[in-house]
């Protein structure tokens, strides 16, 4: 079949899914999906599909890889075909979709597969889909209602401004223009989910945003919205416009010294006020300024470094409240190789190695403590606490292994027990196979 027999053949039993609506992909459904949602922007989407020229052939196929695909729909990560006809599938949908080169593999087509300015067939079935993760942990869920114009988002510190609307439960409880600095929304009474978000946004987009506790108003809820504790919460937002702040490389170290004592009093009032999320990413913002700047003279180095100290040990303070020690070790391991006797990061190491179960170690920083300053009784109360765990670990471990051996015994001797009885089995048949032989033999031999 050419391309102007397919095209027609297509356009007399499906429908043209192209914007312009200029035949390039026309969709006929061979099973329909369920009512309800279509994917929308930025969806990670699972399907399976068969790839065929029009002469029938099989270029390509998930079901024989018995594998199906995984992509995130509408940001180019596969043929334009796809990205144009998944968005107007529902889940559960089988379709045929007749694709033209353009919308394909274009003039070049793709090498030993399919040839230059071919149209191909994709049979194609939604299997699932859902939002964008924006967070590792899948605190942060996005999905995009209208693409937004350009290629640049806002940054850290850039002035934006939004529409939003945040609902619980189906109840709408915000809804309103604002203005805010990104890494400060929470200044506007903007949830940390919606300012960690807006540098994955561009201008004129719109997305809606499902947060969890921890992203939205987190264990103490918000009374004012009448948002218990603890509760999921969507929003929708609208960027309406935005400025960038100039990027680290476009200041001068005077500029970033300036804004360095400005962010760690803004971080200083989030953790004060129990925002530890927010402290960090102010604390973050001056360790991204200044870890590469050296300085000129003697002051200017010793004012850098005191920044950066003072920052990791704040980071490492914030992540200790936060539950998340593998970061405090980390931030207090920086301040440690800049001044090897710092008596904050070596104790908030130590206390985080504790909680963490690592006895010795802990044990090894609190001694450090105290041959930087003997009088630290806290650090002399912590080393009790750790030989306190350290004893409890080595007698867990004793009745562990007493508990084992005793096992071990038990199972040998129940082993031996039956081999015991399979041996007394064995020779008591052999003895009575013996005797019914000699009884045999003494019959036949001749008197």
């Amino acid at each position: 079949m050419d391309g102007q027999s397919a095209t027609a053949l297509f356009a007399a039993k499906g429908i043209d899914v192209t914007p312009n609506k200029d035949q390039g992909v026309i969709k006929v459904i061979k099973r329909q999906g369920l009512d309800g949602d279509r994917p929308m922007i930025g969806d990670r989407v699972t399907v399976h599909y068969t790839g065929k020229l029009l002469t029938g052939k099989k270029f390509d196929c998930s079901r024989d890889r018995k594998e199906p695909f995984c992509f995130n729909v509408g940001k180019g990560q596969v043929l334009k075909a796809w990205d144009i006809a998944v968005l107007s599938m529902q889940r559960g949908e089988v379709c045929t979709l007749l694709c033209k080169p353009e919308y394909a593999y274009g003039a070049a087509g793709n090498p030993n597969k399919i040839p230059p300015s071919s149209s191909v067939v994709f049979e194609m079935e939604l299997l699932k889909f859902e939002g964008e993760m924006l967070t590792d942990d899948g605190g942060i869920l996005r999905r995009i209602k209208v693409k937004g114009d350009g290629y640049t988002n806002p940054n850290d510190g850039a002035s934006v401004e939004v529409h939003l609307e945040g609902s619980c439960g189906g109840r709408l409880f915000d809804c309103r223009d604002i203005s805010f600095i990104v890494g400060e929304a929470e200044d506007k009474g903007v949830p940390l989910g919606v300012d960690q978000a807006m540098d994955k946004m561009q201008k004129g987009e719109c997305c809606v945003l499902y947060l969890k506790p921890k992203y939205a108003f987190g264990s103490e809820g918000k009374p004012e919205y009448k948002i218990g504790p603890d509760k999921d919460v969507v929003y929708e937002v609208t960027l309406k416009d935005f400025q960038r702040a100039k990027e680290s490389w476009e200041m001068d170290l005077k500029e970033k010294l300036e804004l360095a004592a400005v962010v760690k009093h803004k971080g200083n009032q989030y953790f004060k006020a129990g925002r530890y999320y927010q402290a960090v990413v102010q604390y973050q913002r001056i360790v991204v300024w200044l870890e590469m700047e050296c300085g000129n003279g003697i002051d200017q180095q010793k004012r850098i470094q005191d920044f950066i100290l003072t920052s990791h040990l704040n980071l490492a303070l914030c992540f200790l409240r936060m539950n998340e020690f593998s970061q405090v070790v980390e931030n207090c391991n920086k301040v440690i190789e800049l001044d090897g006797s710092n008596e904050k990061a070596l104790y908030r190491r130590g206390v985080a190695r504790l909680l963490r179960n690592e006895f010795s170690l802990a044990m090894a920083d609190f001694q450090k403590v105290l041959q930087v300053n003997p009088s630290n009784r806290a650090a002399r109360a912590q080393i009790s606490i750790c030989q306190s765990k350290i004893k409890e670990h080595n007698e867990q471990d004793k009745k562990t292994y007493a508990n084992m051996f005793q096992k071990f015994a038990e199972r040998d001797a129940k082993i031996g027990k039956k081999k015991r009885r399979r041996d007394e089995s064995t020779r008591s048949s052999m003895n009575g196979e013996v005797g019914i032989k000699r009884r045999r033999r003494s019959r036949d031999c001749p008197s």
